[in-house]
């Protein structure tokens, strides 16, 4: 890419900051319009909402801020890499993907884009699209290369069902040939694919993996959404909690994400989890005890009361087993059966101080405004940001500086 070509691409800068959302939103109708084959790769409720035009106007806004240091933009390429292996993209979609925002920024912009800009933006694309490529090769390449890894689509059993609160039950997922699962690190997820009728499409789900690694089954704990005004219900928790039985197949993609426990370090851990945040820290709790890790565990968990609180007895019996470890529990309403450490409200660290230590590594796990509440305040405390990891269910529209 000339010098000349990211001068022009700095330039649309301040307007794809003012309308970033709208050309995106564009692009998306105009792709599934001419590649309907797309829709069952899209979250059809995040494109209801606008989340993932919004996801993709900040990654793109992004690109052209850092067009002379693509570098800056590891850590977020790394997190798209890991999403799109786990909705099996593979490169020749890449090519699709381009056609169409090429031609969105024109039909979008007019005679604002010029052939130059076009151009321009065409030697980006490319450029990007060839990083996420090889990215994304190394995923795969990773992937199948364990034991028990596979690419791509496999099928697995519903072995067991176990409702763990009101709205969420874990569904134990076993491989229909009989072999291994690969192992993973714990905080990641898998993907299940299934086929909406409402829809007439299949709609892939992302899902933590709830359990410590084990070589035989992968546990998930699926939230039921009801939806609202702003957001349709769940299609595809709906219907893994009222139609998938056990003994049902369901297509799983292998463990994926990068919101992980760094296994290298023995800092003490503080764990902050909104709703159904909590599952991938079930898989962290589990494995510290499982290899023996000793380091001191502070797990802070906020829900809107006892009988939607999902493995609280569970967390319990494992802090009993770990030693070094204590909780607390923000219920919005406390009732006659909750216990010492439950405090009302939502969940607020000022309450907790003592769970703030400047040495600890901070993993916080839930809505983007629960995220950022929690991480502006251990700023505040003097927590570096280095040490704060969060995991953001959904396209990732959150900012954090």
């Amino acid at each position: 890419m000339t010098n000349d070509q990211k001068a022009l691409i700095r330039s649309t800068v301040p307007v794809l900051r003012e309308h970033g959302v709208a050309l995106t939103t564009y692009f998306y109708n105009r792709m599934i319009t001419h590649n309907p084959e797309l829709k069952n790769v899209f979250n059809s409720a995040n494109q209801h909402t606008g989340a993932q035009p919004t996801a993709l106007a900040m990654a793109v806004l992004a690109y052209a801020e850092y067009i002379d240091h693509p570098e800056v933009l590891a850590q977020a390429i790394n997190r798209i890499a890991h999403k799109h292996v786990s909705l099996d993209i593979r490169p020749e979609q890449y090519a699709i993907v381009g056609k169409h925002l090429l031609a969105s920024i024109g039909e979008v912009l007019g005679e604002a884009a010029s052939p130059e800009l076009l151009e321009a933006w065409s030697v980006a694309y490319h450029q990007l699209a060839a990083i996420m490529i090889n990215a994304e090769a190394r995923l795969y390449s990773h992937s199948v290369a364990k034991e028990g890894g596979w690419s791509s689509w496999r099928p697995f059993i519903v072995q067991k069902k176990v409702v763990e609160s009101q709205e969420i039950t874990s569904f134990y997922l076993y491989p229909s040939d009989g072999g291994k699962v690969a192992d993973f690190l714990p905080g990641q997820y898998i993907t299940v694919r299934l086929f909406v009728p409402e829809l007439q499409v299949l709609q892939p789900r992302q899902y933590s993996i709830s359990c410590a690694p084990n070589g035989k089954y992968y546990r998930i704990s699926v939230k039921k959404e009801q939806g609202n005004s702003e957001r349709p219900a769940g299609f595809v928790s709906n219907l893994l909690h009222n139609q998938v039985k056990e003994g049902d197949v369901l297509e799983v993609a292998p463990p994926a994400g990068d919101f992980t426990l760094d296994l290298t370090k023995n800092t003490p851990l503080v764990f902050i989890s909104g709703g159904v945040g909590l599952t991938p820290f079930m898989s962290m709790l589990e494995y510290l005890i499982q290899v023996g890790k000793d380091q001191a565990v502070t797990w802070i968990h906020g829900c809107r009361g006892y009988e939607v609180h999902a493995f609280k007895d569970a967390v319990i019996e494992l802090s009993s087993r770990h030693r070094r470890m204590s909780v607390h529990t923000f219920y919005d309403t406390l009732g006659s059966d909750t216990q010492a450490f439950y405090y009302e409200g939502y969940v607020d660290l000022s309450k907790v101080k003592e769970a703030i230590d400047p040495q600890a590594d901070y993993y916080i796990c839930g809505p983007a405004v629960f995220i950022k509440k929690h991480i502006d305040y251990l700023l505040s405390q003097g927590v570096t940001a280095e040490a704060i990891h969060f995991e953001e269910f959904g396209p990732a529209i959150l900012v954090v500086e």
